[in-house]
């Protein structure tokens, strides 16, 4: 029975997403990868319960108002997996080496965000790439939630 809701649940989170780019051949410094997001209650749930991290301000929409926030506000470590998701899928195989990462609003459960990371900088690294990309995530309007740098080992740099 857990097996077959951990499968449902997988799939419901891979499904949730979209990717926003189209595959174009070899990534160059400048390309901009996309993915637009839409956190639900039941993805901070599973977070909290997966991390350990069950701050109520991430569970109870009061005790997230009494401290001055909308509403309850997704984690922003699963806001910031985005970033190695978004490689990842375009280039399986991807090793994510670093990434360092200021929160600058917040997101609430329930807010669309556009991750995005764009390639600053590509070297050969013995016989694969490592790139370093910028990472930011805006809200709706544009409204910067999070930005950083992220660097990750490509074993190419063909797009899928």
């Amino acid at each position: 029975m857990m097996g077959m809701l951990s499968n449902r649940l997988a799939s419901s989170f891979l499904s949730s997403y979209k990717l926003c780019s189209k595959a174009e051949s070899t990534l160059r410094a400048g390309d901009i990868l996309q993915l637009r997001r839409t956190f639900t209650i039941e993805d901070v749930v599973e977070y909290s319960r997966v991390s350990s991290d069950t701050n109520p301000l991430h569970l109870d929409t009061d005790c997230a108002q009494n401290a001055g926030f909308e509403d309850r506000l997704v984690h922003g470590m699963l806001v910031a997996s985005l970033f190695p998701r978004i490689i990842s899928s375009h280039f399986p195989g991807a090793v994510y080496v670093s990434q360092n990462l200021q929160f600058r609003q917040p997101v609430y459960v329930g807010d669309e965000v556009v991750a995005e990371v764009q390639a600053m900088n590509i070297r050969a690294f013995k016989k694969n790439h490592l790139v370093t990309f910028s990472t930011r995530c805006l809200k709706k309007d544009n409204v910067l939630a999070l930005d950083g740098e992220a660097t990750a080992i490509l074993p190419s740099l063909i797009k899928q």
